[in-house]
């Protein structure tokens, strides 16, 4: 059994189609079906039903997929220590970050580019749901996002700093003069909150789920400058970690309770090997924000 032969069909059960496989592997439609062929017979079972023109898997190509993955991450992590070999003379590191995160980020981030100019950095904005599947498919090196109760066993998870979660409203907002407010105050007002798939909008229904409060919600938005947008009119206010809130035309209130606080976490698979250039990454990260713990 050949590397060669599990990406050949890793590809094949991504698009279920030999042919279009076969262009995207650049290789005839002839050597992928051989090669596949090959691979069946040496484990004596068929992978893929072939009915005509078209084909699917069998109930053992979907168990030998998950196998045939780890195989290949597992070559990858190899080709990695021997990149790291380099001492970070080249390399690629890929982040996921919520938006909440956007404006401290980008600050460890031109900090990083600036002592390791040769390191190639690719970072995909997202929401922690998004960001979590994307880490699991071992798209991402590490995640920066909100988890507090972590249960998941095959992650690793280190505390990065403590955000508070405010109120969002217009600098010209009669509440804008306000040291801090309740949550009952909160919930009476017109709320512009994140879309349901940020995992701040799940804290906050949960928060005013405890209190048995029913928040005023008027529109959901899954983009924050727009949200900053609408705030700005003074006719509706947004919830958000004080992390997010950099528009000067408004202010953040903190919001009243010992729960009010959430932690950013530093997110990885614990069984992938773990770069040098990630680990100065995480110096970086720490040492740039270890008061805010």
């Amino acid at each position: 059994m050949e590397l060669r032969q599990l990406k050949y069909f890793l590809k094949a059960k991504e698009l279920l189609n030999f042919t279009e496989a076969a262009n995207v592997l650049n290789i005839s439609q002839s050597t992928l079906s051989q090669q596949i062929k090959q691979l069946e017979d040496e484990l004596h079972v068929l992978l893929f039903n072939r009915i005509g023109k078209r084909i699917t898997l069998t109930e053992a190509g979907e168990v030998f997929g998950e196998y045939a993955a780890q195989s290949i991450n597992r070559a990858n992590d190899g080709l990695l220590v021997l990149q790291d070999l380099k001492n970070l003379n080249k390399g690629k590191i890929t982040i996921g970050v919520i938006y909440s995160m956007r404006i401290l980020f980008a600050r460890t981030l031109i900090e990083f580019a600036r002592q390791y100019p040769n390191i190639k950095i690719q970072v995909v904005f997202g929401t922690t749901k998004d960001l979590l599947e994307k880490l699991n498919a071992n798209e991402f090196d590490f995640i920066l996002t909100f988890h507090e109760n972590l249960k998941e066993p095959h992650l690793k998870c280190q505390a990065l700093l403590k955000a508070n979660m405010v109120l969002v409203t217009a600098r010209k907002s009669a509440l804008a003069q306000k040291k801090s407010i309740s949550l009952d105050e909160v919930a009476q007002l017109p709320l512009a909150l994140p879309f349901s798939g940020y995992s701040t909008i799940h804290f906050f229904v949960q928060s005013f789920s405890r209190k048995n409060l029913e928040p005023n919600i008027c529109m959901e938005i899954n983009d924050i400058p727009t949200l900053f947008e609408i705030v700005k009119t003074g006719h509706w206010h947004t919830i958000l970690s004080d992390t997010s809130v950099n528009d000067p035309e408004v202010v953040g209130i903190p919001i009243d309770g010992k729960n009010m606080k959430r932690t950013i976490m530093i997110i990885s698979l614990k069984e992938a090997y773990e770069k040098k250039a990630v680990k100065k990454f995480y110096e970086l990260l720490a040492s740039m924000h270890a008061k805010n713990l």
